[in-house]
């Protein structure tokens, strides 16, 4: 039994538009994401629209039960590529034609945005209408007021920044909010309680508080660190009184800082320490570590945190690779720290990083295991051990996964790490993550395929991309901002175990985001 407070309920019969804000994963995980609660409250601000949510697997939105197919527009979001089946499933469910040269004017426009498009829209091309490239909060406004006058006629999006649409082949430039002061911060969340863990979201009943988005640390496997350059803060005291407002419409005590980078926000002790006087508890999903301070863990262990999260990544070698130089007494300092002040750890690594040989595993292996050994118990530490897939956007665009090479060295940390708290990824799973990421629209083929039948290993293996530089790539009309010429020499530095400064150091190093 699900119970909410602080949805919106409107007269069908008053508004313009019904709109749909699907998400292709359960209750748990959408509710979970600060953009799709963004979207919904915002969107729902507009007098003359409606926005209602379906999260799958229902196909019936949760505000008045109406199905998919009833609705204007129906969008997605999509954070995972693992998601793109429970798409189809929604539409093929819901009586809506999977293709988009099927469908009818009887049918919604359907749309899909977030990270996952934002990169590559390719692989649902043939499926979804209209992507909508990058944040999407000022990007959706101007959709909803040309949808009033024009309704389908996609022709007349293709002047909107932030628009791509797969029928003209458009060139897209990604519009995202360039003031974090001005964007949109919630200030009633909704509230919901359930004895069903699905329905138990992981900030469960907390403030997320949108402290910055964007990072420029330039880690070469992350996209989501070359789709949404620069960083963009808000202001302490905007986010402090945020928070108030918050606790005021909400009785919610309980903050979570959201941002790609919280530990680098330039005023993370004000802020804390503000909160903190105004008697909030403070968490925070991760830190990265070259900005952690013994300050900041005293500050979140008063707050009531339990578990601090790293990612080191892998050895001091490897992190050269990936632009992740963070030296290995920095590490240990911040984790003999967390260990005294009684947190519990978990920490992120990858294996398949450029270069990576057995002896590296090997070591990797042994550092795990001198991390565990600091605590009181090694069942305090828990290791997530993923495989590193190449995405597009990014400098490894141009590497492949290595599915073999990645189920040796996955089998040998598992026998070697039996007695620790440790999860590896599946490389099958990663396999097909890489396909989805960094494929074309030859890839719709097999997502389709898999609503019926399960697409065998081989399968997946026969879409396998094998991209070269200088190749035009799939992705190659969606323009994020950061230039490929800059890709490449990050591409050619890799290799080379160079380091590219973090340009809020150091001199700007012309990746183009700032020319957006």
């Amino acid at each position: 039994m699900l119970y909410e407070k602080n949805i919106f309920l409107k007269n069908h019969k008053s508004v313009d538009i019904r709109f749909a804000l699907a998400y292709p994963n359960i209750y748990k995980t959408a509710m979970s994401s600060l953009g799709y609660n963004i979207l919904y409250n915002q969107i729902n601000e507009r007098e003359d629209t409606w926005c209602e949510r379906i999260i799958y697997p229902d196909v019936k939105s949760i505000e008045s039960n109406t199905p998919a197919k009833h609705f204007d527009i129906l969008s997605f979001t999509l954070q995972f590529e693992e998601d793109y089946v429970n798409v189809l499933e929604i539409l093929k469910k819901s009586g809506i034609p999977l293709r988009r040269d099927e469908r009818s004017e009887n049918d919604p426009l359907v749309i899909a945005g977030g990270p996952c498009p934002t990169a590559n829209p390719m692989p649902l091309s043939d499926y979804i209408d209209m992507f909508i490239i990058g944040e999407g909060e000022n990007t959706l406004n101007r959709f909803l007021e040309i949808y009033k006058s024009s309704y389908k006629n996609l022709n007349d999006y293709l002047d909107i920044d932030g628009i791509y649409i797969p029928e003209y082949n458009n060139n897209a430039k990604i519009d995202i909010v360039s003031d974090m002061n001005k964007a949109y911060h919630i200030t009633q969340p909704i509230l919901s309680k359930s004895d069903d863990e699905d329905y138990q979201t992981i900030f469960n009943n907390t403030i997320m508080l949108n402290v910055s988005r964007g990072c420029t640390r330039g880690c070469r496997f992350c996209m989501a660190g070359y789709l949404y350059r620069p960083m963009r803060q808000t202001d302490y005291k905007k986010l402090i009184d945020i928070a108030i407002k918050n606790r005021e419409l909400s009785g919610l005590n309980k903050i979570t800082l959201i941002g790609a980078a919280v530990s680098d926000y330039k005023d993370l002790e004000k802020l804390t320490s503000g909160l903190e006087r105004e008697g909030f508890q403070i968490s925070t999903p991760s830190l990265r570590i070259e900005s952690i301070t013994k300050d900041t863990l005293q500050t979140l262990k008063r707050s009531g945190l339990k578990t601090i999260t790293l990612a080191p990544e892998s050895i001091d070698r490897l992190r050269k690779v990936i632009n992740k130089d963070i030296p290995d007494e920095k590490i240990f300092s911040i984790i003999k720290d967390a260990v005294e002040l009684d947190f519990k750890i978990k920490l992120y690594f990858l294996i398949g990083i450029p270069g990576e040989n057995l002896d590296d595993i090997k070591e990797l292996v042994s550092y795990m295991k001198k991390i565990a050994e600091m605590h009181t118990s090694i069942k305090n530490v828990k290791f997530s051990v993923n495989p590193l897939i190449p995405k597009p956007q990014t400098p490894l665009q141009w590497e492949q996964y290595n599915y073999k090479d990645i189920k040796n060295k996955t089998r040998y940390i598992q026998r070697e790490m039996k007695r620790y708290n440790i999860k590896c990824e599946s490389p099958k799973k990663g396999l097909m993550q890489y396909i989805l990421s960094c494929g074309n629209s030859d890839v719709g083929s097999i997502i389709e395929k898999s609503l019926t039948k399960k697409p065998t290993l081989k399968e997946w293996k026969e879409l396998t991309p094998d991209y070269q530089i200088g190749q035009k790539l799939p992705w190659s009309n969606i323009d994020v901002g950061v230039n490929e010429r800059f890709l490449k020499i990050e591409h050619r530095r890799l290799r080379n175990l160079k380091q590219t400064p973090w340009c809020e150091t150091c001199a700007c190093y012309n990746c183009g985001s700032c020319e957006k």
